[in-house]
């Protein structure tokens, strides 16, 4: 294999399939990112048998086709690392690769491409496309209350249903539920799956911010393939039953405040400068109606807290305290500068909405607290 080709290009590509490599395989392997030549250019493939990913055809000149896998971390280095803007890589006898830019020239021993797992492959059917910085948005928007809890499987994903031409994402992790929706293009499929969280928090990254990209998304009964304008990914799906979360989320509630996300997010950040996270210490909310106010506090063993938020508030009058981390994470998420909270008992769960989109909801669980 003998190719040129720009390093720019090389290391965006190098970048990308990185994603998908464990570097703490058993199977050596699976630390190596593939490198196929082909006519007009070359793709790269890293797969840890997990998440696979694999580049569009990249621009080259190609003098000889063939593949060649090397060590993903020692090929990333030397590239990066190389002078010049064009880099040339040839794979020669034993599997030895001459790696060249400028007047720096390396030579490291590849794997053959051959003993390289390629992607599996997915029946590009029954799928949709979602513009990918909106698809990015709700992988974002959710994966924080993914469970880091193995002893669950399920709860280690987030949940994609597809159901009369709208996506919803879920997930849960005992404390937190975390819904998003958007509309897509296929209004005849019907299908659930759960997709790994680890799988998820790649994808995120290689998926184009901008408003005219488009992302296809196909299921398969064992993978999910995600098709980008760069790449195509395919991971593995978890098996199990998801949680039916969507019944807690009917409640008449009680208590109903509407504030500034901003201003709430800030106050209990402020509130979690004496509280440690091992120790968990709640902040405690006070919801006063008649004077239009919510009072945030928070009491450690460091010092207290205490601050005022205007509120418009209907219903009854409440305390209620939470972990405050999680329900800064939730204010995070939603996108909008004002949101709507609903209580219905102290040791009732919290429903968090935004105000002018009805495409997310989250629901945050209180802590039980001694007197």
């Amino acid at each position: 294999m003998k190719l040129k080709c720009a390093k720019e290009l090389l290391m965006e590509g190098i970048n990308i399939v990185s994603k998908a490599v464990s570097g703490r395989s058993t199977l050596p392997i699976l630390d190596c990112v593939l490198l196929a030549a082909e006519d007009g250019g070359f793709r790269l493939v890293g797969n840890d048998l997990e998440i696979g990913i694999e580049t569009r055809v990249i621009e080259a000149e190609v003098a000889e086709a063939g593949m060649i896998a090397l060590d993903a971390k020692v090929f990333a280095d030397i590239v990066r690392r190389l002078p010049g803007d064009e880099v040339y890589v040839e794979s020669m006898s034993n599997y030895v690769t001459l790696i060249r830019g400028g007047v720096a020239e390396f030579k490291i021993l590849g794997s053959p491409g051959e003993e390289f797992p390629l992607l599996p492959e997915v029946e590009a059917e029954g799928g949709f496309e979602i513009f990918s910085g909106e698809l990015r948005n709700m992988i974002r928007q959710t994966i924080f209350s993914v469970s880091a809890d193995e002893s669950k499987p399920a709860m280690t994903g987030e949940l994609f249903t597809v159901e009369d031409g709208k996506l919803r994402v879920a997930s849960v992790d005992g404390f937190r539920i975390s819904v998003r929706y958007a509309e897509v293009d296929n209004k005849e499929l019907n299908a659930g799956v759960i997709v790994p969280g680890k799988a998820l928090g790649e994808i995120v990254k290689i998926l184009d911010a901008g408003e005219k990209s488009i992302t296809s998304v196909h299921f398969a009964p064992k993978h999910i393939l995600f098709e980008t304008d760069d790449a195509r990914v395919v991971s593995r799906l978890i098996e199990g039953k998801f949680l039916d979360f969507e019944s807690v989320f009917n409640t008449e509630g009680t208590t109903f405040m509407t504030v500034t996300s901003k201003e709430l997010l800030d106050c209990i950040e402020r509130a979690s400068l004496i509280s440690r996270e091992t120790k968990k210490n709640p902040v405690k909310f006070t919801v006063d109606r008649e004077n239009e106010k919510l009072v945030v506090e928070s009491n450690t063993e460091t010092g207290t807290f205490y601050e005022e938020l205007a509120a418009e508030i209907d219903g009854l009058d409440m305390e209620i305290s939470f972990n405050p981390r999680f329900m800064a994470d939730v204010l995070k998420a939603i996108d909008e500068e004002r949101v709507r909270l609903l209580f219905t008992t102290p040791l009732s769960p919290c429903i968090v909405k935004g105000i002018d989109s009805e495409n997310h909801k989250y629901l945050v669980l209180p802590l039980r607290v001694k007197n």
